[in-house]
């Protein structure tokens, strides 16, 4: 059987690709693990331009993860409107912003105590 860190890193891994793959941005990871009483682990970050490209990065996220580790979110909230979007995989929560409303409600500033890092994606690696 996986370790649990294996099973995360996995799925990380695929949803970060999900979101290179359509070019979102400003990509970090927050590390919930040392919070007692947290609701999962990890928390994934990040930013699109538009509506449109907001549902681009779920729709990516979502093939990417189900074509490769055949896992569905147990959660989604925010389609209708694509401002702030979120898939609950239990461990990884995914939150897909457009980035005025990313820099409004400052998510990451929440989580201060906790370890954030930038992420890189494909897109970032050549800039």
């Amino acid at each position: 059987m996986a370790k649990k860190t294996d099973v995360a890193g996995n799925l990380i891994e695929k949803i970060v690709d999900g979101i290179s793959d359509v070019k979102g941005q400003n990509v970090e990871m927050i590390d919930l693990r040392k919070i007692e009483n947290r609701i999962c682990d990890f928390y994934i970050v990040c930013s699109g331009s538009s509506n449109t490209h907001v549902s681009a990065i779920l729709e990516s996220v979502r093939k990417k993860v189900s074509k490769n580790l055949k896992e569905k979110p147990s959660h989604t909230e925010g389609e209708e409107n694509a401002e702030w979007i979120l898939l609950d995989y239990i461990n990884v929560v995914v939150h897909i912003f457009q980035e005025q409303v990313r820099e409004y409600y400052k998510i990451e500033d929440l989580w201060g105590d906790c370890k954030t890092n930038m992420i890189p994606t494909k897109i970032n690696q050549y800039v």
